[in-house]
């Protein structure tokens, strides 16, 4: 899994990628100071998997994990290619979420490069650039598939009354629902790559004060976002930055408790970006290894194999499942058995989150 961070200039992207990210980002005052695309693999908090550490005591421990990547920033016009808006462009198109940071403090000696502080704006800025990009898109998509259309390629002439239906959908509004498509459609759709119809988890970078008192103009924008059914947080980012930098936990925990919060933002964030995929998580514990792994949710099984191995998925034969809590409560594997709550699961089992399953298959 990949999500971008994206913005305009001098939001807090570069500030929050490291936050996230052993890898540093050069943050600075102007606008550009992030030219390629700085990656970072994040590790995502879980507290359950902890716990299975703790009863289990591993030799190995291996977490869920996304790909963060911070994208320079965009500006009015990018889709034209201002601000080498192209290049920025296609480096969203490479990714699977967007985490779009949103600027709403103020501070006189952090410029704006619009000239005043305005998330709702900015928003709207940054989600035109995503939309004319990908009208450009499809536009170039439909007259190839036009001519395909004009000789009676029934393929074709579906593929284009799809293309007429995201165009007139996006000339109404900034962003594409998948829901608004047939399923069997939607496979040429993400063929696409289109950046309009990415998830999108907004943050806004709000000062250490407004993190548990919003003010009013937050509020405002907390209102707007989420009538429109949109994923929000709030982070003080910069803050965020300083806790990061504590080696001490126990300085770490002192800091935030200071600040009236329960844990760092970023970790919220990390595990948000995941939910916002329709992605789960199941285990797999044993003495050598205790490890999370990812899976869409609603899978079955078998496919759900397949995400360790494809040979697992292949020779599938059964699933054999722990629920998280049985396995808490009882406290080993050996005792979930004579209890009697480990479960044999078949083809058509639709994996939890949170199971913990040994995979049995024929090599």
């Amino acid at each position: 899994m990949k999500a971008g961070i994206v913005g305009l200039p001098n939001v807090g992207k570069s500030t929050l990628f490291n936050c996230l990210s052993n890898v540093k980002a050069q943050s600075a005052n102007f606008p550009f100071c992030t030219i390629e695309p700085n990656i970072g693999l994040v590790n995502i908090p879980d507290e359950r998997l902890n716990k299975l550490v703790e009863i289990v005591s591993p030799d190995n421990v291996v977490p869920n994990s996304v790909e963060i990547v911070d994208i320079a920033g965009l500006v009015k016009g990018a889709s034209k290619g201002e601000g080498l808006g192209n290049k920025f462009l296609s480096n969203i198109r490479e990714t699977n979420a967007i985490i779009h940071v949103l600027r709403c403090y103020k501070d006189d000696n952090i410029t704006h490069v619009e000239g005043s502080v305005d998330p709702l704006r900015d928003k709207e800025i940054i989600e035109f650039e995503l939309k004319l990009k990908d009208i450009e898109t499809i536009t170039k998509r439909k007259e190839k598939i036009g001519r395909a259309a004009k000789t009676g390629d029934k393929k074709s002439i579906n593929e284009l009354q799809i293309l007429e239906l995201i165009l007139e959908k996006l000339n109404n509004e900034n962003h594409i629902n998948a829901e608004d498509f047939k399923a069997e459609d939607f496979e040429f759709i993400k063929s696409m790559s289109l950046l309009s119809i990415k998830p999108v988890l907004f943050v806004c970078n709000v000062s250490e004060g407004d993190l548990t008192n919003q003010n009013d103009d937050l509020k405002l924008v907390f209102e707007t976002l989420k009538k429109t059914g949109s994923n929000v947080i709030s982070m003080a980012i910069k803050t965020e930055e300083e806790i990061n930098d504590l080696d001490n936990y126990d300085d770490r925990k002192l800091f935030l408790d200071d600040l009236g919060i329960k844990e760092p933002g970023s970790n919220r964030l990390i595990r948000e970006t995941h939910d916002l995929l329709s992605l789960s998580t199941f285990y797999t514990a044993g003495k050598k290894e205790v490890r999370a792994w990812t899976f869409k949710k609603e899978s079955k099984a078998p496919s759900v194999a397949g995400v360790i191995h494809s040979d697992f998925e292949k020779g599938f034969i059964k699933a054999e499942v722990i629920k998280y809590d049985d396995y808490i409560n009882f406290g080993s594997e050996l005792k979930v058995r004579e209890a009697g709550k480990l479960k044999t699961e078949g083809k058509d089992y639709v994996v939890k989150d949170g199971d913990i399953i040994n995979f049995r298959f024929n090599t």
